[in-house]
């Protein structure tokens, strides 16, 4: 996927305008974690429904594998801050509904599929569950089998794991983490946190405040597998230095590689 040039601006009744996007240029590469990170309120949400084709950029072209992006598609699901799980509908009718919908497969077909990855995120017992009944992370869960079961070329996380106690959301992140290096799936994953930025990226992206747009590029070099250890390594420690001073401000704006 490739940005260029991307403007947003939004006009609320009897308010001043807002200028949220300002020539915001970048790509996210193929089968790579790209990571969006900065401030709370900066315009992460309103660039990832841009690229996600829920909201229409005021100037700017985006496109995907060369094509334009105009609307939403099946080819990019987002995964957003809040659940976006059917309260009435049991956890497996959940993961079937985005391929029925769609006709993109058959009921056997898609049932086959959404078992499949049920069990592979540990929630074939709770198929007949509804989300209700489900904790945060295990919903979380439910909407990554929601997203997956499409084959997505691009899966685009808002701050997925936002909310979530301390221990479950360290557990979602090293679970996502596996299911990339399992998957290589290109994935844009946005947070406002730098550890979480850090653990998960190959790339990170740096969005400046508003009017945003990409200030900052860093390769983030830390070995696979990862586990949190790394948190504490001296070469963490040089990475978020670095991301630090580019969130705020004191970085350059060419690309550079994190450690």
């Amino acid at each position: 996927m490739q940005a260029t040039g991307l403007c947003k601006w939004y006009y609320p009744t009897s308010q001043p305008s807002v200028h949220v996007l300002e020539d915001c240029s970048f790509d996210i590469e193929p089968g790579r974690l790209t990571v969006l990170v900065g401030v709370s309120g900066c315009g992460k949400s309103t660039l990832a429904c841009i690229l996600g084709g829920y909201l229409r950029p005021d100037a700017g072209t985006l496109t995907i594998d060369g094509r334009p992006i105009e609307g939403a598609s099946p080819d990019r699901i987002m995964v957003f801050q809040e659940t976006a799980l059917w309260h009435w509908m049991t956890v497996l009718d959940n993961v079937l509904f985005g391929p029925l919908a769609l006709s993109s497969m058959t009921k056997a077909e898609a049932k086959a599929k959404a078992i499949a990855l049920l069990t592979k995120f540990g929630l074939l017992d709770f198929k007949d569950k509804y989300p209700g009944q489900l904790s945060g992370g295990m919903k979380r869960r439910v909407e990554l089998a929601q997203a997956l079961i499409n084959s997505p070329a691009l899966m685009i996380l808002d701050e997925p794991f936002r909310g979530l106690d301390v221990m479950t959301r360290e557990l979602m992140q090293e679970y996502y983490l596996k299911l990339f290096e399992e998957t290589r799936l290109t994935t844009l994953f946005i947070t406002s946190d730098l550890d979480e930025a850090i653990f998960l990226a190959d790339r990170v992206l740096v969005l400046s405040g508003t009017p945003a747009k990409i200030v900052n590029a860093f390769e983030v070099d830390l070995p696979y597998p990862r586990t949190f250890q790394a948190l504490i390594s001296e070469r963490y420690l040089a990475i978020k230095e670095n991301l630090m001073r580019a969130l705020y401000g004191h970085g350059t704006p060419e690309a550079t590689v994190l450690g």
